[in-house]
């Protein structure tokens, strides 16, 4: 991190874990193709298959489930296609069902057109109405193909959690597909994909303190697979064409094993989460916190100062030297109002600032945000 500043944006993209640097040096060493038969190519493949296996553990998957991509932006758009195959027989879904509240690109569609796609409504705290779901699917049309639901399993911004297995529970009853976007949950809760009764989990390295660029789509079989978005040489079984960023998923493998180790320290996440949660309670006593009554991620704090803009407040705290967002960090810098709090019932002009954390962040860094909060609300007091 930057000398003299705190950086408490760990959702938007966690720093890269010593463990990640010290796999990605060392495959950079390797001057080999991955698909090379030789030594060097040998030493490549191994990688990429330890990877695979480490990332299948943090999910409770097996590696040969496991596709490697260039992100969860290409693996989202992998999954959401109306083109399926069944071995080698063809599937249609029809029709893509998705959270109000879910990431943009998952409401965008993927390779769905924009009239196959539901986006469902979601209850103030921020969980989805599955009474919504339920009707929705009750009245899919299975003339034209079958339903694919995908829902995130943890909010960006709020860090709100859906309850995946009734979810799944209500998809798979009418015949559905259900995959899950997972991207921030590693090393924050559970991503047994059987627990959480996903066919498919969407994952990010960086999210979880691996490098960008590298991200997968993991399934519970190879049976039923989502039409590739490129073919060509072959690699990850025919499902992604293209030599493997060998390097990018070294640092993804070592990100995994430490988000799989990091599962038994989440109460100190809560911790962390709750200090906060308790500093800005005494700096703004009528603040908004967002998503509190239901289960969050132990990391996350989305809250709202009465009357201020989340865009002149994230200002003041990046001038103080602490790294906070007001929301996603997935449209170029631009900040304006939260999609997520629109469809919460908050309207066009509530917004919010997120804090996010990790094991890394200290009480130092905390203190800093809160004395920043509290000279913002200082100034703002002798300005009124």
């Amino acid at each position: 991190m930057t000398a003299n500043r705190a950086y408490l944006d760990h959702n938007a993209s966690a720093p890269l874990l010593p463990a990640a640097r010290e796999a990605m040096i060392a495959a950079l060493d390797l001057t080999a193709n991955p698909s090379s038969v030789h030594f060097e190519g040998r030493e490549a493949r191994r990688l990429v298959e330890t990877a695979r296996r480490d990332v299948a553990a943090l999910c409770g998957a097996k590696p040969e489930h496991v596709v490697f991509t260039s992100g969860a932006s290409e693996a989202t758009a992998l999954v959401l296609t109306p083109d399926w195959k069944m071995g080698r027989a063809p599937l249609t879904y029809s029709r893509l069902y998705v959270a109000e509240t879910d990431h943009s690109i998952v409401v965008g569609g993927g390779r769905f057109g924009p009239e196959q796609v539901v986006a469902l409504p979601v209850a103030e705290t921020g969980t989805l109405d599955l009474d919504a779901l339920a009707g929705a699917l009750a009245a899919h049309d299975g003339s034209q193909g079958l339903p694919l639901v995908a829902i995130h399993l943890a909010n960006n911004e709020t860090g709100a959690l859906q309850p995946a297995a009734r979810i799944a529970s209500i998809v798979h009853e009418a015949g559905g597909l259900f995959v899950l976007d997972a991207v921030q949950g590693g090393g924050r809760v559970s991503l047994d994909i059987t627990e959480l009764c996903a066919d498919f989990l969407i994952l990010a390295a960086h999210k979880i303190g691996g490098p960008k660029g590298a991200g997968a789509l993991v399934g519970t079989s190879d049976v039923l697979m989502p039409s590739p978005i490129a073919s060509g040489g072959g690699q990850e079984r025919g499902h992604r064409a293209g030599t493997e960023n060998y390097a990018a998923i070294a640092g993804f493998g070592a990100a995994a094993r430490e988000a799989l180790a990091n599962l038994a320290r989440a109460s100190l996440l809560e911790g962390k989460r709750a200090r906060i949660e308790g500093l800005i309670r005494q700096v703004v006593p009528d603040a908004t916190i967002f998503a509190e009554a239901v289960d969050r991620l132990p990391n996350t704090v989305f809250f709202a100062i009465p009357g201020v803009k989340a865009e002149t407040a994230l200002i003041a705290f990046d001038l103080a030297g602490v790294s906070v967002s007001a929301g996603s960090a997935c449209s170029s810098g631009k900040v304006g109002a939260s999609r997520v709090l629109k469809a919460m019932g908050y309207g066009e002009t509530v917004s919010g600032l997120r804090v996010s954390v990790g094991h890394q962040t200290t009480d130092a860094e905390i203190d800093r945000f809160a004395a920043a909060l509290n000279e913002f609300m200082h100034r703002r007091s002798n300005a009124a």
